[in-house]
């Protein structure tokens, strides 16, 4: 594992990023996607959040959130372990969008679709491996309850 040096400009970006997080429309398209958000297909999430609607704005707003967090990230401009520490929810966001990606890199004709996000997640799973070996699993266990709960 490569050590990145640290200083205190991670730690400024860091509070950036969460700064950013607590934006009111932000919080809400948070809220939204882990309270509510399910789509099994393109065409179901097409169907149930529509362009135009609050909640595909929501959809977009989230994801393009993230999308840009994994961008700095994985170009180096924070370190790794300072951002893995406190950005869990990355890896959450990743795991409900993750079947629906190939159809959505596919439809928009963009092979980059959440590319950053996708990386990220990855260097997140072996993160967590290497430090809190049993979450992961927890943590897919405790997506996979809350997922099935939704669809009953």
């Amino acid at each position: 594992m490569i050590m990145q040096h640290l200083d205190h400009h991670d730690a400024e970006l860091l509070l950036h990023l969460y700064e950013a997080r607590r934006e009111e429309k932000l919080r809400q398209a948070r809220e939204w996607f882990h309270r509510e958000f399910q789509a099994d297909s393109l065409e179901d999430l097409m169907k149930r959040y529509p362009f135009g609607s609050q909640e595909n704005a929501f959809f977009r707003m989230l994801l393009s959130y993230w999308e840009m967090a994994a961008s700095i990230l994985n170009h180096g401009l924070i370190n790794d372990e300072l951002f893995f520490e406190n950005n869990g929810e990355m890896y959450g966001v990743w795991a409900k969008i993750k079947p629906l990606a190939p159809a959505c890199r596919e439809m928009w004709k963009n092979p980059l679709f959440c590319k950053n996000l996708e990386a990220a997640a990855g260097k997140y799973e072996k993160w967590i491996s290497q430090h809190a070996p049993e979450a992961l699993t927890r943590q897919r266990e405790v997506m996979q309850s809350l997922a099935a709960k939704k669809k009953a």
